[in-house]
């Protein structure tokens, strides 16, 4: 069993950002992501407890690129 889940900055309007990954991941790798709401401008990624993407001071990654690092922590 895989944990995973994605925690998004409610406040900050992230929902839409982390439901489109989530959806991504089900349809690419048949996962199914815990969808956290929380603040402070947080964007977080977790497989197996481990932050594998989140949103950094200049960059906020894509529902492609949140896959394709799921893709590899699972490899």
């Amino acid at each position: 069993m895989t944990d995973l889940s994605i925690t998004y900055c409610r406040p900050c309007g992230y929902e839409k950002r982390a439901r489109e990954a989530a959806a991504l991941l089900r349809e690419r790798l048949g996962l199914d992501a815990e969808l956290v709401p929380g603040k402070g401008g947080v964007f977080e990624v977790k497989l197996d407890g481990k932050v594998i993407a989140k949103r950094a001071k200049g960059h906020f990654p894509d529902a492609a690129e949140i896959v394709t690092a799921v893709a590899a922590g699972r490899a």
